[in-house]
């Protein structure tokens, strides 16, 4: 379960998005305009540390990006490249947000959902008020070996990460066909988007 807080974050998440999209080489969209959020699910982080969010936005006119993203108390050692901002939220304090391709609690839990045949996490508010998740993710199913520290990374689309034995490719625009044959995915869903979309490949070495 994902425990969520009703809070005032500044500067937005969709505000960081708009000033640091742009400056990725996968970027496509109105780089003058505002991010717009398409859908949002969680993982949990069985450790109650990070937060964990796939987002998928639009800029201006362009395509439906995939953004994950994770939520930190404090700065990620090594992570400078991957840093997003920092926001200030009114019940948890400063945050350090980061590209999710680059955290290794990311990548562990997203190759859990894969191999597990997963989901999104469901949502909760610390007062016992549940939020349904706007994006339906699911893992294929897959044998994995463990995944921890990020050893290799090439930013674009698709984001390319190594993990010891295994091999992430993140889509950054969703592909639109599934394979049904194809091993080691997670597929999402969303209103508007009722066929599934790959957002990443697993393979092992």
């Amino acid at each position: 379960m994902a425990l969520l807080h009703k809070a005032t974050i500044t500067p937005t998440k969709l505000e960081l998005l708009a000033a640091w999209l742009p400056s990725r080489p996968w970027f496509d969209g109105d780089g003058s305009g505002a991010v717009a959020k398409v859908a949002a699910a969680r993982f949990d982080d069985p450790a109650g540390r990070v937060g964990i969010e796939t987002m998928l936005v639009r800029a201006g006119d362009g395509p439906v990006l995939h953004v994950p993203l994770t939520y930190r108390d404090a700065p990620l050692d090594g992570a400078e490249a991957y840093l997003v901002g920092t926001t200030d939220h009114s019940v948890l304090g400063k945050r350090w947000v980061y590209d999710a391709t680059g955290d290794p609690v990311y990548l562990a839990q997203l190759a859990e959902v894969i191999r597990s045949a997963g989901h999104e996490a469901a949502e909760e508010f610390g007062d016992g008020e549940s939020r349904e998740p706007e994006l339906k993710l699911t893992g294929s199913g897959a044998t994995v070996p463990p995944v921890d520290a990020v050893t290799a990374h090439r930013d674009g689309d698709p984001t390319v990460v190594e993990a010891g034995d295994v091999t992430l490719t993140v889509n950054r625009v969703p592909l639109i066909a599934v394979d049904p044959d194809d091993a080691g995915v997670l597929t999402a869903c969303w209103s508007g988007q009722e066929a599934p979309v790959v957002l990443v490949h697993l393979h092992t070495r």
